[in-house]
């Protein structure tokens, strides 16, 4: 008996089926997850190393699923209204839609801009906070290693998730840390005081406290951030501000945990 191997070879031309599809088209799908707007099928394909053929193939079809749409004058694909349905349909079920008026009120304590993050692979996603575009409800990725969002989130990480070995320690600014001996003292660092620094490490003129959301296993659920100028942001401000995050850390427990994943504190 023969086998076709068409769909497994990526040959030109071949048309892609079963488990190979699905994964192409899903390489296509996070082609828009840094925010890139509209792509040609040619930009596509360069970033999956599909051939032009194959990304306008599958990209049709995602436009038939409305998982895309296409821009009739341009022919250029963008995020269609299934992505955003299933995104906003993640975060109720996640909870984390009940984040989103202490997180405001902090803000307005704080004058900071408030967000909270769960981590996605190399990656701490802004789900809810001052970072998410209102209208198309699209947060940030950013780095873990450079943000403090994302240093809490290797600090306090689950099993398996704390190995730093895959990250691509990439310099976005100076003051980035490359150096993987370096960024595991940082991480001893945060866990001992209970909270992360962004000393303008992802970007100039930007300081940024994290605190961990945690659960009965002291695993960091989510991380939660205050991000300002250093000048708002600074070291006489810190505690103040500090207590404020953590406060707003420990009411998110309550409300993003369900009762067995909650810590048990003192007079409880």
């Amino acid at each position: 008996m023969t086998t076709d191997t068409r769909a497994s070879t990526g040959s030109p031309g071949s048309a892609p089926g079963g488990a190979q599809a699905v994964s192409r088209a899903l390489g296509l799908l996070h082609c828009f997850r840094d925010n890139a707007g509209e792509l040609s099928a040619s930009d596509l394909a360069r970033r999956t190393g599909l051939s032009v053929s194959t990304a306008h193939r599958l990209a049709r079809t995602l436009v038939a699923g409305h998982f895309l749409e296409q821009d009739e004058r341009t022919s250029r694909y963008r995020l269609g209204p299934s992505v955003a349905e299933l995104g906003r349909l993640s975060l109720h079920q996640r909870g984390m839609h009940r984040a989103e008026p202490e997180l405001a009120e902090l803000a307005r304590r704080t004058g900071a801009t408030a967000d909270l993050a769960i981590r996605s692979g190399p990656h701490a996603v802004i789900l809810v906070g001052g970072s998410v575009d209102p209208e198309a409800g699209l947060g940030l990725r950013r780095p873990l290693h450079s943000t403090a969002l994302g240093k809490v989130l290797l600090a306090w990480a689950r099993p398996g998730e704390d190995d730093l070995d895959g990250l691509v320690l990439t310099a976005h600014t100076e003051h980035t840390i490359t150096d993987p001996a370096a960024l595991a003292a940082e991480l001893a660092l945060v866990r001992e005081r209970g909270y992360a620094l962004n000393e303008g490490e992802s970007a100039v003129g930007v300081r940024t406290l994290a605190v961990p959301v945690l659960n009965a296993r002291g695993e960091a659920h989510s991380a939660l951030a205050l991000r300002s100028t250093p000048e708002l942001l600074d070291d006489a401000a810190l505690p103040r501000q500090l207590a404020r995050a953590l406060a707003c850390a420990n009411a998110l427990e309550i409300l993003l945990l369900p009762p067995g994943e909650r810590r048990v504190r003192s007079g409880e």
